[in-house]
């Protein structure tokens, strides 16, 4: 079996699985009120084209970066994440969230279509920079009639689940460098990222 393949069945299995999640979390929409818990949590970063490319640019990047990068980046992203929920959830103002958490799905993806390298701390501090944004928006859009301890867990699983899927796809691609094809490929997934964000902000 070919890298090309393993890869590609591994996205489809994450995919496969991430759809499912957000439909059965997405089965509550229109009936009895209900305590909003872990899977409605889960599927919230799902549902927003925002929330889903930056995370997925983030495993994808990280996974360029190699070495200690490789889990240290996604780490600090979820780390921030995670305090700007709290932030989010008590109502502390914070200025410019929405248009930061655009600029964070252009710049994550211009950083993987350019294959730009960072230092492990520079790398670890922007991407956790975006991090908090992403987190304050989860946490401010939580609703009233929310566990918030299961809510926060899902969103948290989902984001790391994504960067996951993201670092898988970053590495298979990186078995391929010698292909010029396979280079391409991870700049294209990098511009598109970069794309969304553009036409986000356009919006």
């Amino acid at each position: 079996m070919t890298h090309v393949t393993t890869v590609a069945r591994t996205a489809a299995l994450a995919g496969g699985l991430l759809l499912a999640a957000a439909t059965a979390a997405s089965a509550h929409v229109g009936q009895a009120p209900h305590v909003h818990g872990f899977g409605d949590g889960f599927v919230h970063p799902l549902l927003g084209l925002d929330h889903l490319a930056a995370m997925l640019a983030v495993g994808l990047w990280s996974a360029t970066l190699g070495g200690a990068a490789l889990l240290a980046v996604p780490a600090a992203f979820v780390g921030l994440l995670m305090i700007g929920a709290v932030l989010g959830a008590a109502g502390v103002p914070l200025p410019a969230v929405e248009p930061a958490i655009t600029a964070s799905v252009v710049v994550l993806g211009l950083l993987v279509a350019l294959s730009v390298r960072l230092p492990l701390v520079p790398a670890a501090l922007l991407v956790g920079a975006f991090g908090l944004v992403h987190g304050y928006a989860h946490g401010a859009e939580m609703p009233a009639a929310a566990a918030p301890l299961a809510y926060g867990l899902g969103f948290v699983a989902a984001t790391a689940l994504l960067h996951a899927v993201g670092i898988g796809l970053g590495l298979g691609l990186g078995r391929l460098a010698q292909r010029r094809g396979a280079v391409r490929a991870a700049r294209l997934a990098g511009a598109c990222v970069a794309g969304v964000g553009v036409v986000l902000a356009l919006a």
